[in-house]
């Protein structure tokens, strides 16, 4: 004998739930997969940067077809990725040159000018840096990342990940960043405009011992819309430097070679 039960909705019900059900394990993998992202991007910016108080020298080459090679050195004076000061080192003609940025507030401090002039992060520095490349380089603080797949590249295996501007005071609108699942080394970033349109394109070389872990200690930036210009970042002389708050002030700023 065999009973068949009849309730109206009841496949309907059962249907719903397990809709909900899969939404729910679905959003629980994107969730896990924004939270893999942001490690990554974390991971990678404390590989290029420590996150405590350090000085470093960055010389810059630029070049240009037809054009004689320009070479300019910075001294960065930086601290938890929120405070830095750029020196302008050589040419001796600039010498005495320097930036300040708090938070993604940046301002130019010049000898023969009174007061200090406000900047734009995007503005450029020099050959195919802008200024926010050598102030802020907190991928983690200034973008919101997404994995977008997976790629193996010499037999390494990177994640891609999409960074997506908070707002529209940092550097670059978008950035595509491919990061090596094995170690979180960056290999390689594509710098967007707002508009979707490639600006640059930078690779990450020459990984060795600086400032008490493996870095990379060269930065290629290329122009993605004129061929044949491209800068050369090389960092040397890293080292960790008690910075007091008081140095990233524009009161201080006057004073900087009195930092020890």
């Amino acid at each position: 004998m065999s009973f068949n039960f009849y309730l109206p909705g009841l496949r309907e019900t059962c249907t719903a739930l397990m809709a909900v059900a899969a939404i729910g394990l679905s959003n629980l993998s994107l969730a896990d997969d924004d939270e893999t992202a942001r490690n990554v991007v974390a991971r990678s910016d404390e590989v290029r940067f420590p996150r405590d108080g350090f000085q470093v020298l960055i010389t810059i080459e630029s070049t240009s077809p037809g054009e004689p090679a320009e070479e300019r050195k910075y001294r960065i004076l930086s601290k938890g990725n929120e405070n830095t000061i750029v020196q302008t080192i050589e040419p001796a003609t600039d010498r005495g040159q320097a930036m300040l940025m708090r938070g993604r507030d940046l301002w130019i401090f010049m000898p023969n000018i009174s007061q200090p002039v406000r900047l734009s992060l995007a503005q450029r520095l020099t050959g195919q840096v802008a200024n926010g490349d050598l102030a802020r380089a907190n991928f983690s603080g200034d973008y919101e990342p997404k994995i977008l797949r997976t790629e193996t590249i010499d037999g390494e295996k990177m994640y891609v990940l999409e960074l997506t501007a908070v707002d529209r005071g940092v550097t670059y609108a978008k950035v595509l960043y491919w990061v090596r699942q094995s170690n979180n080394w960056p290999h390689r970033a594509e710098f967007y405009s707002l508009s979707e349109r490639l600006l640059k394109v930078a690779r990450y070389e020459k990984f060795q011992n600086l400032g008490g872990r493996t870095r990379p200690t060269q930065l290629v930036m290329e122009d993605a819309l004129k061929k044949g210009e491209v800068s050369v970042l090389r960092y040397s002389q890293m080292t960790a430097k008690d910075l007091p708050d008081r140095v990233f002030t524009k009161q201080y700023m006057d004073k900087l070679n009195r930092v020890d």
